[in-house]
């Protein structure tokens, strides 16, 4: 793989003289106190300001100002006007625009469509304080305040709807967001390098328009360059072999005098002389290729054509081969740059060291922010995916090559957290990252990694060229939870456990150590049709490792609990694996409180199954196989309904389905049957949302079986909050009392009262 200029090898911009701030400004008045009479940048962002490297802001917003830049910020503005996009004046280089950590649409809607009634990522989580589609209305704003300043787009928004993409809250296909953003460039993926690169070069007095070689951009232009190679892939479906037209003058019925027609070549002359052209080799020069993909116009109007692409845009995600891609929009084309090279331990190690305060900014005041009070205990400790799951965007937006720290850096950042964070109280909430489990893991050849076009490098199973040495993360582990003042480093982030199981020391070490009563791990569902198209391993992977929970968890002393998460209604999924998934369920003693539906993220491979109906992992063509889709709002629904077996509002669906599945005899009081043939008289279930217990019921499991609930992962508590494992021997005692009791009052109630004779049994004759 090609290098990249180091981050830290920029010279530093003149404003480098006024020193790193205490928080980047949100007004005009800490402008004036660092002494500024302008901003160089400002970033224009969804989410509230806190100064935290979990937060794409602070991490760019601080990455600049080390550059020497003067960066403001604006937070949530309103978006009514353009008065909130001035407050800081005109940028003398440009607005840096995001949407915020989540794309605005997910982080406003339900999977359902339904209004959220909160936003993690605003103080007092209330909702409403950003627009759907953020970065565009963002970026429109900053026009109309300063028309002639550049717009950088970039965050995950952007990164995902950089290329025409299914929109699943309109249902249609939408345009790159850089056209209807009216934005200058755009910025994907982790954009540490693209930022610095831009800002540097417009600093130097560059035009936006004439900075189309830096990697990980997107732009708009009208053509394509002399001296590059284009690769037509907007067809998917080429003719078969055309038969050589016949002469007309032979007699057709000569079935011999067509087949020696039919054999000759064209005639040459062979005193004509011939032209030899040689043709550049796109292999020879794929620095110089760009793929061209069906338009904007063909994809939306053909859903065939929509997978093709993402599927392209898939193969073409390597950055050690990508090749450039460009869409046709109308009259221009968007040109996609390819994926921005992986930055080195070195250079995580800058990132994560800037001077952050940790905190949100000031003018938030008491307010409560809940994304903040989530994460603020937690250590990000590397980035990147290569797990290629089809319905997560990880993988799409931070690559699938780990960028990992060093332990001396994490170990840094722990001891900060210790010593400057408030309420610290010894707990590491989270050492982690998109995985928790794949730090320092990698090919085993850096040849082969840069050559791969493979999207996983765990499915169908762990690709033999993949190190799966778990060893240094071991070691991190010991090391942090040595550090005096840290009382327990729990892990948050989800687990591969499919990876994990190849190294039973870390299973050993995680379940010893790092398990703070229950381990959420996510094997999605049971069976292999949605779990191929998930690119998700078998339940057998999920087995394996719960076997090592238990057997390392009893090794320790410890109760543990190990909670899976499934999805509903993912494209594959039919209503017999749903089925199957609940009594799968059951039959573990699971009962899901917390149900998550497919979400057709933007430009995520599911989601092209989701509109398509074809498999993009596949080759597409129009006579290729189809997937089976769930996009009804009632099968949807179906789906949940089979996840939440045990509530009693869902069984006059899942009796209604049964039955027309041919599965009645699931229905009854048996313990291998799924739901009861009666409702209850009154709905006595409670969510385990509101209240963390199962009440008792004659549809309920008995009550010696263990329930476990995804909602809190842990066994429901008693009436007065405390833990069953804590009180099981009182709890059995005072049930052996009740039964003592209630023996006692039959054997008294049998016996005649004093001076009455039993009554005798009259005989019951047969009719």
């Amino acid at each position: 793989m090609q290098a990249a200029k180091p981050l830290f090898d920029y010279p530093k911009y003149w404003a480098e003289c006024f020193g790193p701030a205490p928080f980047l400004p949100m007004s005009r008045e800490e402008m004036d106190q660092l002494g500024w009479d302008s901003c160089d940048i400002i970033i224009v962002t969804g989410d509230a300001y806190v100064d935290h490297p979990s937060f794409g802001m602070a991490i760019i917003g601080r990455l600049l100002e080390s550059q020497g830049f003067r960066v403001g910020i604006i937070a949530q503005p309103n978006w009514q006007s353009k008065d909130d996009f001035m407050k800081l004046g005109e940028p003398n280089l440009f607005f840096g625009v995001a949407a915020g950590n989540m794309d605005s649409m997910i982080n406003r809607y339900t999977a359902d469509k339904k209004v959220r009634s909160d936003d993690a990522y605003t103080p007092g989580g209330q909702a409403g304080s950003r627009p759907d589609r953020a970065s565009l209305v963002y970026s429109q704003r900053c026009k109309e305040a300063y028309k002639h300043v550049p717009i950088v787009l970039g965050g995950i928004e952007a990164s995902l709807r950089r290329i025409a993409h299914y929109d699943y809250w309109q249902d249609k296909v939408r345009h790159s967001i850089l056209i209807d953003a009216c934005a200058d460039i755009l910025l994907y993926g982790n954009a540490e390098r693209a930022i610095v690169e831009v800002a540097q070069r417009l600093s130097y007095g560059q035009k936006v328009e004439d900075i189309t070689d830096v990697r990980g951009t997107a732009f708009i232009r009208r053509d394509t360059p002399k001296d590059w190679y284009e690769v037509d892939s907007t067809r998917i479906d080429r003719p078969g072999k055309i038969d050589k037209i016949i002469n007309p003058y032979v007699n057709t019925q000569d079935t011999q005098a067509c087949a020696i027609e039919q054999e000759k070549g064209p005639v040459e002359d062979p005193n004509e002389a011939k032209v030899v052209q040689i043709l550049a080799s796109p292999r020879m020069t794929r620095d110089k290729t760009v793929i061209r993909l069906p338009s904007y116009e063909k994809v939306r109007s053909d859903a065939v054509l929509y997978a093709h692409a993402n599927r392209v845009l898939h193969l073409e995600t390597n950055p050690g081969n990508a090749r450039a891609l460009v869409q046709r929009h109308g009259e221009a084309d968007v040109w996609f740059n390819p994926p921005p090279i992986p930055m080195t331990t070195e250079e995580m190690d800058y990132v994560f060291g800037m001077p952050y305060a940790r905190v949100p900014h000031p003018a938030y005041g008491k307010a409560k922010i809940p994304a903040y009070d989530m994460i603020r205990f937690s250590v990000n400790i590397m980035r990147g995916c290569f797990g290629g799951c089809t319905f997560c965007s990880i993988t799409e937006h931070e690559g699938r090559i780990i960028q990992n720290r060093s332990e001396e850096s994490i170990i840094r950042e722990i001891e900060e957290i210790r010593d400057k964070v408030p309420g610290f109280t010894g707990v590491i909430s989270d050492l982690g990252g998109p995985t928790a489990n794949m730090y320092r893991i990698a090919c085993k050849s850096p040849e082969i990694e840069s050559a791969c076009r493979k999207p996983s490098c765990v499915f169908p199973g762990i690709c033999p060229n993949l190190n799966t040495d778990h060893s240094s993360l071991i070691q991190l582990y010991r090391s942090a939870r040595a550090l005096p003042g840290v009382k327990k480093i729990l892990i948050a982030s989800g687990l591969r456990y499919d990876l994990a199981v190849e190294s039973p020391e870390y299973v050993k070490e995680l379940v010893t150590h790092h398990v703070g009563g229950y381990l959420k791990i996510a094997p999605e569902h049971t069976e292999e049709g949605p779990l191929n198209q998930m690119m998700k391993p078998g339940i057998g992977s999920y087995d394996k490792f719960k076997r090592m929970f238990e057997k390392y968890s009893k090794e320790a002393g410890k109760e543990q609990y190990l909670i899976p998460y499934f999805i509903a209604a993912h494209p594959g999924t039919t209503d017999e694996d749903m089925m199957n998934l609940a009594l799968w369920l059951k039959g573990n003693g699971f009962r899901a409180d917390q149900v998550q539906a497919f979400y057709p993220s933007p430009m995520a491979s599911a989601t092209a199954m989701y509109h398509s109906g074809k498999n993009p992992l596949r080759k597409v063509t129009y006579k290729s196989d189809s997937v089976t889709i769930v996009k009804s709002e009632e099968q949807r629904r179906l789906h949940k309904a089979f996840l939440r077996y045990h509530d009693p509002k869902g069984w006059p669906m899942l009796r209604e389905a049964l039955v027309r599945m041919g599965r009645a005899d699931l229905i009854g009081p048996g313990k291998d049957q799924l739901i009861p043939l009666h409702q209850p008289a009154t709905d006595s279930y409670q969510s385990a949302r509101r209240k963390n217990s199962t009440p008792a019921g004659s549809h309920k499991v008995a009550a010696t079986t263990k329930i476990l609930t995804q909602h809190s992962g842990l066994p429901q508590r008693g009436s007065d909050g405390s833990k069953p494992w804590d009180k099981r021997e009182e709890a059995k005692a005072a049930a052996q009392a009740r039964n003592k009791e209630a023996a006692k009052a039959r054997h008294d109630a049998s016996k005649p009262a004093k001076g009455k004779k039993k009554p005798t049994r009259q005989p019951v004759l047969p009719r």
